[in-house]
This record gives structure tokens, C-alpha cells and sequence, in this order.
């Protein structure tokens, strides 16, 4: 169906077709939130599409169908329960989302009463409880009789299950002949989080959220279960009475209190829009430290005399209505800042929340991106929710919408403590003590430990025997995964002593799923047929980041040999000096992609593994070249300005396959630059610098048929 059309503009045909789809949309989600506790679509969703049925149906009146989702409140009771018809109908609350329809309700009673602005109305406030609703039939102060709502005018005979709840009593003093308390059955937090607990240990559902949890338990067909299960129940209306209970609404909560009811102790008394908003923004605040789930607010006309006059529509009361809080927004505590490594080495911070749920989920973790998200920043620096920092302690909203991870929306600044501080964000990695650093124009701050980082190993093992590097054969990113989780493997040079440390390496390894004597034994050899590796290989395996698989072959050419090369990263572990300079001249390599290669073997316990790793392996030479006559074998040559008969990277290519080494920058080493035209502060400095300076023709003259 599509949503996108605006109902003003809707023809009578798409008009009719809508109104069947949603019918059978919202029907189906009756059915499995109310009778199967197993919500489809979010709340969110579920108002939207009620309320555009409802704008559909005000706008084609006679299209109204008989299975119209306005005329239906809950679901059929389940037929595995005994049916029970309510002496007084169990009626849904229409709902309001933002200030305005609270003072359009107002509004609408006064007009409905014939009250002006000015006279005096009352309200009460309260929570709305997200669990199941339940009546309870009492007869001369006995509980004869629990129900669930089920559609409105029949529900489902719950009343064993009832009878193992704590919070409902058996027997009641002072009440009327007859009272039907209602009310709402839900789970606190803490004893969903234990339930669910449990449900692990056994095998069995683990529920999404505490109303389901609520509603699942409650509507068990063992008793037994619901006894096992933690419910609780909060008091807040009644049905069927013989007598009345007070005058008010407040009045009649209190006399459920002194009968033995659990009633919200947020309830108030409200003197007209103003306050019913003021107490609906205190409750919001609060309303992840209440230890239960709540969706809104209800507001009530005060004076049961007025609420008799004001009376019902189809399925809702006109005197009462449901101010939902946003379904993808909450208030909560930020408890503490935790930092995540991923496999990239990316430090993530993860805010640690007091739960609370959000669009249907239990949220107790949300991202919070980067260090530059912390401080109020986005990723080009400019301010984001006002430029408030986040503390640790702080109280936050957090936002989730559909499938979208949590995050951080706003801050409250107005309740953070005097002495809170800001939050510090590591420079070392929290998994394996090496520095963690932010290089320029990254808004993430990386680990540097690279192999021996436990949060980056296995990835980084799966890395060294992909294709590209080590290819062990029978030694895939399966295997190395499985290897690592029993702990045989750490680090790549783990793989070349898996042999040595269990003896044949066959009695535990032939005996394990997937692998026999000869498959192990095919195993170890390959492994040993890798221990001689070319040097560009060794290098791309490492993984270091920024350095590819071109960038690390071009690399071994330049340096030749693996002990020429770790000494030189040695003399550029200061970022300055010959051996930086010499990094940084070979083309192709830039300061980013320098750093990260000389950080890598300057980090203590990285380089440790890597030597390691190197002591088992016979690091072959990078193949150079057949250079037998080349005039350029051996010398530095620079390209700058256009290159007219061919690409630069034709001309690098050719150079290099000559022998020589093609440099980015020019320096005292430089032996030759071309220079097409256009060429700029390249051929000064070589004219300074004394360096030989020809252009394209006089390049493609002196290599000819070499």
C-alpha cells in the first residue's frame, strides 16, 4: 500500500483498497501484540497506520468497513482460555503526541460541557503502565473472577493466574458488594532482566521486552509458570460497581490504596494544560529510574460526575486521553563510557545506559561514534546538539528509529553534578596497551598494536593467510577463527610452531570435525611450505594499515632485502631524518601511509611479533628487475608536469621494470627528472640541486628498446 499518497489526494478507488489492506495490516497486529504477545510492527507504526485508517475513514465515510480497525479495541480471546464477558465494556484511550492535542482535549471537554476558559477542571496524571490490562472481579471483598481485556466486551479467564500475583489480593476490606478493579499487569525491569536470565539457561523464549514478558506469563495455560514468573500490578480504574467508590477520580485511586492496591505513586492532580504538560515533562525525566516500563501519560477529568456527562465514543471515553511519549525517544542515566576495538583497530565508544525501553526494545547501550561526538562535534567540526559535551553520569536521550543502533540525541545539562568532569579519552588501547592514535583528518582514533591487539587478532590472522599473502593451504579463515578461539593460535607466528608444540600435530588435530590424519598431516606441510616467503608478500600479510598489496611490492623493491628494510623503518621512528625522507621519496607513498608503516614496527610489543614471526621464515629478496643494460638500473628518477605519450603510470611502471627507483619528491638522492610541461617547484629544486632534467622525448630517447 502506498503511504506516500496524501489522503486529500486519494481517489475513492485507492481510498477502498487502503482501507482492506489496513484493515487486514492492523487486524494481524492486533492479534499478535494483544492475543499472541509477539508484536509485529512497532507502536509507532501501528499509530500511524490507525490514524491515517481513521483520516481515510472521516474523509469517505460510506467506505467505513464493518472490520474497521476504529471500532476494534485488543484482539478475540484465545480459545485455549475460558471467555468472560464484561459487565462494563474494557475500552481503549485515544491517543495525543505532542503538546497540542493536549490543549485540543481540553478544548473539546469544555466545549462538550459548556465550560468556558476561565471555570476550574481538574485532571489527574499517571503513568501509563506498558504491560496487559486485567480486570478484577471481587463479590463481597472476594476475588471471584480475573479477566484479560481480550476485545473490549469479552476477554479471557485468567483468574488462577491472577491468584499468584503478590500484588492482588484475595480478600479486600470496605469495598462494595461488587467491584471490578482494573488495572495493568507488568515486569519490573530487574526481574525481566532475571527471567530472561533463566529463559537462557533452559532453552527457552527469550522475550523482547517487559510487556511481552508481562503478557506471556500472565496468559500462560499452567498457572504453575505464571507462579515462576515475577509479576506485578498496579491499580487504576474499575468497571462494574454496585456502589460508588468516590466522587473523584483521584478520590476512588485512593480508596483502591486503602482497600490493598498497588496504585502509581506519580499520579497527580492537574489544574489544566499547563500542568498536566509540566507533570508529563517530570515524569519523562524520570521514567528510566522507575524500575518499570512506561509509554505516556494518562490524563483523566477529575470529577466522576463530569466524566459520567462527558460519556464514550465508540471505543474510547471522551474524558480521558493517552499523551504518548515519542516511540523512538527516552530520558535515561548514562551509568559510564565504555571503549570498543574493532577489528580495524577503531577505538568505539559505547555509552553504558540505565535501561530503558525504546520503540519497543530494552536499550541499555548506545553509540557515541567518535571522540569528536563526545565534545559536541560532527565529523566536519561543527557543533552538534549545541555543542554539549557528554559526561559520564550525564542524563541523555537516547534516540533509535526502526533497526538503527542507539545513540545519543541530547544532553540535560540542568542535572549534571558540580563536580562531574570531562571524559578523557584513551590514547592507549584498552586491549593490549599499545598507543592508540588519530592521524589527521581520521575522526576515529586507531589501536597501533596491529597483530598482538586481541580485539584486532583474529581478523588480522584471517588477513595473513588470505590469498594475496600467506595462502596456506587447508589453513582458510575458517580454520584460523576455530585455532584461535582453542587458543592455538594467538599470532601469526603461532601458525609456523603449531608442529613443534604438538609433537606430530596429529593426535589433536586428526581427531577434531572436518580433519583426519592425512588432512592434518597435509596441513603442517603446507604451513612448512610457506616458511619461505617473498619479502612483498611478508609485508602485506602483516596488514598494516594503509599498506596494500601494490604499495607493500613496490616497497620490497625499493629495500631489497627484509633486514634492509626493518633497519631503515628503525632510522624513521622519529618521523624526520634520512631514512623518513627516503620513505616518503618513493613514489606512491605518502605521509599517511609512512606513518603508519614506521609506527607499526616502532611499537614495542607489535615489532616483538613481529620479529617473532620473522625468525621462523626465510624472507626471500624482492625480485628485481633484468636491468642488463639499462641506462637507469639503479638510479632515482622523478616524473613531474605532463607526461603527452604516456600515462605517469605507464612511465613508472617502465622506469621501475628498467631497474630504477621512482621517487615522488625531489632530494640530493634524485639522479633524474623528467618533466613534461607544466612542470613547477620540482624542476627549480632539481636545477638547484645541480639534477639532471630532461622532458618526455629525451626520456623516451634514452630508455629506447631497453
Amino acid at each position: 500500500m502506498d503511504h506516500q499518497i496524501a489522503v486529500e489526494a486519494l481517489t475513492e478507488d485507492q481510498a477502498r483498497d487502503e482501507l482492506a489492506e489496513l484493515a487486514e495490516v492492523l487486524g494481524g497486529a492486533n492479534l499478535a501484540y494483544h492475543a499472541e504477545d509477539a508484536p509485529r510492527i512497532s507502536d509507532a507504526e501501528y499509530d500511524a497506520l490507525k490514524a491515517r485508517n481513521a483520516a481515510i475513514e472521516a474523509r469517505f465515510p460510506k467506505l467505513k468497513r464493518v472490520d474497521s480497525p476504529s471500532e476494534q479495541v485488543g484482539a478475540a480471546p484465545s480459545d485455549g482460555f475460558a471467555k468472560v464477558s464484561h459487565a462494563v465494556r474494557m475500552l481503549s484511550l485515544g491517543n495525543a503526541f505532542d503538546d497540542e492535542d493536549i490543549t485540543e482535549f481540553d478544548t473539546r471537554v469544555r466545549k462538550y460541557l459548556g465550560l468556558g476558559a476561565e471555570a476550574s477542571l481538574a485532571y489527574t496524571a499517571e503513568p501509563k503502565i506498558d504491560g496487559l490490562s486485567l480486570s478484577l472481579r471481587y463479590e463481597a471483598g472476594v476475588l471471584v473472577q480475573a479477566a484479560t481485556r481480550g476485545d473490549g466486551s469479552v476477554g479471557e479467564n485468567v483468574t488462577a493466574n491472577a491468584r499468584t500475583i503478590d500484588d492482588i489480593p484475595e480478600k479486600i476490606d470496605g469495598a462494595p458488594e461488587v467491584l471490578e478493579v482494573r488495572g495493568e499487569v507488568y515486569m519490573s525491569h530487574a526481574d525481566f532482566e532475571d527471567l530472561n536470565a533463566r529463559q537462557a539457561e533452559r532453552g527457552g523464549k527469550i522475550f523482547a521486552n517487559p510487556r511481552n514478558a508481562a503478557a506471556g506469563s500472565m496468559r500462560q495455560l499452567d498457572a504453575s509458570i505464571t507462579k515462576d514468573r515475577p509479576l506485578k500490578f498496579f491499580a487504576y480504574a474499575w468497571g462494574e460497581l454496585s456502589a460508588p467508590l468516590n466522587t473523584t477520580q483521584n478520590g476512588a485511586i485512593d480508596r483502591l490504596a486503602a482497600m490493598g492496591f498497588a496504585t502509581n505513586s506519580l499520579t497527580a492532580l492537574c489544574d489544566g494544560p499547563d500542568d498536566m504538560l509540566a507533570h508529563y515533562r517530570e515524569i519523562e525525566q524520570r521514567r528510566a529510574t522507575l524500575g518499570y516500563d512506561i509509554d505516556g501519560v494518562v490524563y483523566k477529568v477529575d470529577d466522576l460526575g463530569l466524566q459520567g456527562r462527558l460519556g464514550f465514543r465508540s471505543t474510547t471515553p471522551r474524558w480521558a486521553i493517552a499523551h504518548k511519549f515519542p516511540a523512538e525517544l527516552a530520558w535515561t542515566r548514562l551509568e559510564a563510557i565504555d571503549i570498543q576495538v574493532g577489528r580495524t583497530g577503531a577505538l568505539s565508544p559505547v555509552a553504558r545506559l540505565t535501561p530503558v525501553t525504546v520503540g519497543g526494545v530494552v536499550v541499555s547501550n548506545a553509540t557515541l561514534h567518535n571522540e569528536d561526538y563526545i565534545k559536541g562535534l560532527d565529523s566536519k567540526g561543527a557543533e552538534i546538539r549545541g555543542g554539549k559535551e557528554i559526561f559520564e553520569g550525564d542524563w541523555v536521550q537516547v534516540y533509535r528509529a526502526g533497526d538503527v543502533i542507539p545513540k545519543v540525541a541530547d544532553v540535560d545539562l540542568t542535572k549534571r553534578p558540580d563536580d562531574a568532569v570531562p571524559y578523557e579519552y584513551p590514547t592507549i588501547c584498552p586491549e593490549c596497551g599499545s598507543a592508540a592514535i588519530r592521524e589527521e583528518g581520521d575522526a576515529v582514533r586507531r589501536c597501533t598494536g596491529g597483530l598482538i591487539c586481541p580485539a584486532q587478532a583474529v581478523e588480522k590472522l584471517k588477513h595473513f593467510v588470505s590469498r594475496a599473502a600467506f595462502d596456506i593451504e587447508g589453513l582458510g579463515a575458517k580454520q584460523v577463527e576455530q585455532f584461535y578461539l582453542d587458543k592455538w593460535i594467538a599470532e601469526p607466528a603461532d601458525i609456523f610452531t603449531l608442529r613443534d608444540r604438538f609433537g606430530s600435530g596429529l593426535q589433536q588435530l586428526k581427531n577434531r570435525e572436518g580433519w583426519g590424519e592425512k588432512s592434518a598431516g597435509n596441513l603442517f606441510d603446507a604451513i612448512d611450505d610457506k616458511r619461505s616467503i617473498p619479502f612483498g608478500r611478508l609485508l602485506f600479510a602483516l596488514g598494516i594499515r594503509h599498506v596494500g598489496e601494490a604499495a607493500s611490492n613496490m616497497i620490497a623493491r625499493v629495500y631489497g632485502n627484509w633486514a634492509e628494510f626493518t633497519a631503515a623503518m628503525d632510522g624513521a621512528a622519529t618521523f624526520e631524518g634520512a631514512e623518513w625522507d627516503r620513505l616518503l621519496g618513493i613514489d606512491g607513498v605518502g605521509e599517511v601511509m609512512a606513518r603508519s608503516l614506521v609506527t607499526a614496527f616502532a611499537q614495542e610489543q607489535e615489532r616483538a611479533g613481529i620479529d617473532r614471526l620473522a625468525a621462523h621464515l626465510n624472507v626471500q629478496d624482492a625480485e628485481q628487475p633484468d636491468t642488463e643494460g639499462s641506462p637507469v638500473a639503479g638510479k632515482t628518477v622523478v616524473f613531474t608536469g605532463t607526461l603527452e605519450k604516456m600515462t605517469r603510470a605507464e612511465a613508472k611502471a617502465r622506469a621501475e621494470a628498467l631497474g630504477a627507483k621512482v621517487s615522488g619528491s625531489v632530494s640530493a638522492k634524485t639522479d633524474l627528472l623528467v618533466a613534461g610541461p607544466g612542470a613547477g617547484s620540482k624542476a627549480k629544486k632539481a636545477a638547484d640541486l645541480g639534477i639532471d632534467t630532461i622532458d618526455e622525448d629525451g626520456w623516451l630517447s634514452l630508455i629506447g628498446d631497453a
